[in-house]
């Protein structure tokens, strides 16, 4: 069983920024190259995961998203990391309905589970609201942490089991 280390994107990846789809708007957060190169050295596959409700709500199509997903697969290829999977969510509940793979459901994590044949409680999810959170403790992950470069959070009331500045932090828990 491999073990993953699990990043949404907007806030984490990058500067969250309401509805990201243009590349010109695309801002790598800083660490995020160190961190993965760091990650993967021990042998963790990187995935990502990220709700993209910008699709549901008619701002930005499955195309612009997988236009600007591609640009950013290939800056992290010229670093030497590979991104073994992204998955998205498309969905918005008042626009489609509930689905699994929205977080704080577990629906991308247990797909990812199933494709890499993940232990997910020896794996590592990192995300910027609850939701992100949520979702790992959903799909069974143990190490969940809270970062703070994404959304204002209430941190009094998270389940996060850490909670960091940056991920450019994350190397030094483990």
């Amino acid at each position: 069983m491999k073990q993953a280390l699990f990043l949404d994107r907007d806030g984490v990846i990058n500067i969250e920024k309401e509805y990201l789809y243009k590349i010109s708007d695309f801002e790598f957060i800083d660490g995020v190259f160190d961190t993965c190169q760091y990650f993967q050295n021990q042998g963790y596959l990187i995935i990502i995961i990220t709700n993209q409700a910008g699709i549901a709500r008619g701002k930005y199509t499955e195309n612009d998203f997988a236009n600007l997903t591609q640009w950013m697969l290939a800056k992290f290829t010229q670093k030497g990391i590979l991104i073994s999977q992204v998955y998205h969510c498309p969905h918005h509940p008042k626009f489609t309905g509930e689905c699994i793979c929205r977080k704080p459901n577990p629906g991308m994590l247990v797909e990812a589970q199933k494709t890499f044949k993940i232990d997910l409680g020896k794996s590592i999810l990192v995300g910027d609201k609850e939701s992100d959170i949520q979702a790992g403790i959903n799909a069974g992950i143990t190490q969940t942490i809270l970062v703070r470069s994404g959304h204002i959070i209430n941190e009094a009331n998270t389940q996060a089991t850490q909670i960091i500045d940056s991920i450019k932090n994350l190397p030094a828990l483990f």
